[in-house]
């Protein structure tokens, strides 16, 4: 379908292009009848004006990209939620682009928004993301680059975060204090920072309680499917445990199904707690144990951050924060 034009609003009011132009902008020589008149087309014609021409006739650009793993994932829904609120506030669009946790698609996004002369980035990098060069010529080219949810310490840009370690270790020390005595760790791929920071919060808080085996007790598995097709030889094991503190929730929803279809009981027999409070978490039965993280602050802290970049009010590069919390449900005693 074809995108209407101002053009298209001037030949439908029988108006000059330049009319409907400075109408649309709330011009002051324009009659507030015409900007009536102009504005009650261009909505009748579903007319969206071109944030980066306008960017560049200002000279202001007010455009800023942020990459995202996956779209229809809640944690990333509500942190783009607080992103987009905050830079509303402050005059500002978001060009939303998202890596599918592919690693060649997160450089060509960031390539997408280099071409469109961002103000500035926001990005989550994938769980496979190692090589940073895409990211450090974001910083080589000045354009204000801020970190969220993952953060990757070799690159001296802003990074806003969760408090990840403190959140493992309230969960696995709440399952302890509750009776567990061999927990695992169900992870992701710990060249991902958070996967790692979670596991030194598991780690530290069974060291702590003189409960620590080792890391034989820890288990790649982050997703749903991976851990409903992994968890039954686990459990059916001579040596098996009798808790599992998961990465996420998607993949605690997926132990707590396998146990269920052993005829397991939870959390008599088996305790599970996950990690972000999805929607998902409130769904199952019983609801997941799990940690907020606070998607929505995360979003409006990283927007927040950029905005001080784009100011000129921040120099040093920083690393902020959000305190997490353990939200105790049906799966843990």
């Amino acid at each position: 379908m074809k995108q209407t034009t101002i053009k298209d609003i001037a030949r439908e009011l029988g108006v000059a292009v330049s009319t409907v132009s400075r109408a649309l902008q709330n011009h002051p020589d324009i009659s507030e009848a015409t900007k009536k008149l102009v504005k009650e087309c261009a909505q009748r014609l579903n007319y969206k004006p071109n944030l980066m021409a306008s960017n560049l006739r200002t000279s202001r650009n007010t455009t800023i990209g942020v990459i995202v793993p996956e779209l229809n994932h809640h944690f990333f829904a509500a942190v783009l939620d607080g992103i987009e609120r905050t830079a509303k506030q402050h005059g500002y669009n978001i060009l939303i682009c998202q890596s599918r946790e592919d690693v060649d698609t997160e450089v060509q996004n960031v390539q997408t928004l280099l071409h469109s002369r961002v103000a500035g980035m926001l990005v989550a990098v994938t769980k496979e993301t190692a090589q940073l060069h895409h990211l450090r010529e974001v910083l080589d080219t000045q354009i204000p680059l801020v970190l969220f949810d993952r953060p990757c310490p070799p690159l001296r840009c802003d990074q806003v975060v969760s408090d990840d370690y403190t959140g493992a270790y309230r969960a696995v020390e709440h399952m302890i204090q509750t009776g567990c005595k061999r927990i695992l760790y169900f992870s992701s791929p710990m060249q991902l920072e958070v996967a790692h920071r979670r596991y030194q919060g598991w780690r530290d808080a069974l060291q702590h309680y003189q409960l620590w085996r080792g890391t034989d007790d820890i288990i790649i598995c982050d997703t749903r499917d991976h851990a409903i097709e992994i968890t039954p030889q686990i459990l059916n094991s001579s040596d098996h445990p009798d808790a599992i503190f998961c990465v996420n929730d998607h993949c605690a929803s997926g132990v707590l199904y396998a146990a269920q279809q052993l005829g397991i009981s939870v959390p008599d027999q088996l305790a599970i707690c996950g990690f972000s409070d999805a929607l998902l978490a409130r769904i199952t039965t019983p609801m997941l144990t799990t940690v907020e993280q606070h998607g929505a602050e995360i979003g409006q802290r990283a927007m927040g951050c950029l905005l001080k970049r784009l100011e000129g009010e921040q120099t040093t590069p920083h690393t902020d924060m959000v305190s997490t919390d353990l939200i105790v449900r049906g799966t843990t005693r």
